[in-house]
Parts: C-alpha cells; structure tokens; sequence
C-alpha cells in the first residue's frame, strides 16, 4: 500500500485531495500538510524515523516557499520522493517536468485522472522498492484474446497503436491490422488508463507512446500515429497538450502557444 503526503494551502483543496486519494485502493495512508515548509519538515522526520514516503502530491502557488522551490530543495535528499502537482495552473508545466515531476494534474482534479496518477506512482514505488531477484509486474504486459479467423489470437497491449469505437466492439489497432473485441470503449478506457492510454475523442483512444506529433489547425488539434492522423476532440484537447508538453516538449520548441486550441464543449 502507497504512503502519499498531500500539500495544499487552502484547506478546501486539501481536504479535497486527501479525500479522493484516501478512496484509491492503491492508497494506505494519506499524510496532509497545509504548506511547503511543513511539507518539507514532515518529509524530514519520516527520512529520520525510516518511513516510506511513496509520493508528493503538491500544489504549486502557495505563499512562502512555493510548490517548484519545494521540488528543487527535494534534489538535496539522497532519495526523494516522486512529485505529482496538483494546482490550477497551467502556465507551470513545462517547468514542472524539467524540475522531473512524475505528473501534472489540473483543478479540479477529476477521479478518473487522479487514479492515472496513482498509478504512476505505484509504478514507480515498485521500480525502487521491488525485492531483489521478483521482477515488478510489467504495466504493459496484458494479452488480449481476439478472434481472427475462427482461432483466438492474443494481442499485446503494447503493440495498440489506437482503438476506435465500433458499437459494441472496439477495433484495436495494431502494425500488423485491425482486431475487433466486443466491448464498450468506456470500460476499456478506465481498465488502460494507467498503461498509457489516453481518450482523445468519444470515439478514439490513443497509446501515448505512440504519438509522434501534435498538430494544431485554426484551434483543432490532431494527433499523428503511424500513417495515421487522428483527430482531437475540443474537450479532450487541453488534457492532450499537457501529455505531449510532458512527453516531447523540446526546450526550444513550442508544441503550441496560448490560442492554439479552443476550449470547447463539442466532441466532434
């Protein structure tokens, strides 16, 4: 069970986020501080006494020593824990990555994005703290059955390049073709969200791996997959942006500027 100290100096938030993480399952034991420098103190004595300190989850305005100061002093710690900020900024991402942060959440934090960074986070507690000789269980090891000629196949997770809603069925794509697998996208959506996936549209959800580049169009966006150019819903556009600017930001390029997408309601 993870071990997460959440940070935020507006105790609505704070008791907001503690809340939603003490639900995950993944989650024992949720630690509150009410600002940075009390962060950095209990972060201290559970060093001392030897406690296990999984992640941060942080807010980044705060007054005194803000959340980026607070990650940069983590750097003197000879094992510091994953951060996770957790803010209603978005003008902070860039320099959030750069300072290393495992994640960035926007508020208000929606369940079903909260539990893709839990997850992340209990992939990286089972990268270190994983026991000498047992192999931590791989996130994109699933097989999944698919009929293909009257004889059952099965088809790496890791080898969907993007799945499309076909009614009932999802057609998984894949270099080798197309598979069809009776079930709704939404089902399929929660079960991979910690494995990299990521809804772009009602009707599509891409690996992340596997996207190459982002394109913007008189304020739509796109995603290119292969051959592939797929495109980006308005409501699914920001949380896009923010993966790519975590995945391929370059520091002298601009995946987009302010303006570039709308912030739409539409889910064409």
């Amino acid at each position: 069970m993870l071990h997460v100290l959440a940070v935020d100096d507006e105790r609505p938030a704070l008791e907001e986020l503690t809340y939603l993480l003490r639900k995950d399952p993944r989650i024992g034991r949720v630690t509150g501080a009410a600002d940075a420098s009390s962060a950095l103190r209990d972060l201290s004595r559970m060093l001392v006494d030897g406690e296990r300190l999984d992640a941060v989850f942080l807010d980044i305005r705060m007054p005194g020593l803000d959340g980026l100061d607070f990650t940069r002093l983590l750097t003197g710690f000879a094992a510091p824990p994953p951060v996770v900020f957790v803010t209603a900024h978005d003008d902070c991402a860039v320099a959030a990555y750069e300072l290393g942060a495992l994640d960035y959440l926007l508020k208000p934090v929606r369940p079903e994005r909260l539990a893709v960074a839990v997850g992340r986070v209990a992939s990286a507690a089972r990268r270190t703290s994983g026991t000498a000789g047992e192999a931590a269980p791989d996130p994109d090891d699933e097989m999944i059955p698919v009929e293909l000629g009257g004889r059952t196949r099965l088809v790496s997770r890791r080898a969907v390049t993007h799945v499309e809603a076909k009614g009932d069925y999802v057609r998984l794509h894949t270099a080798d073709g197309g598979y069809l697998v009776r079930m709704p996208l939404s089902a399929l959506s929660k079960r991979w969200e910690g494995a990299g996936f990521i809804r772009i549209h009602r009707s599509t959800l891409v690996a992340a791996a596997h996207i190459t580049e982002l394109r913007f169009d008189g304020g739509r966006a796109a995603v290119q997959i292969g051959d592939e150019l797929l495109q980006v819903s308005r409501r699914h556009t920001r949380e896009v942006r923010d993966l790519f600017v975590r995945r391929f930001h370059q520091p002298d390029g601009d995946p987009g500027g302010p303006g570039d997408a709308g912030e739409g309601t539409d889910d064409r």
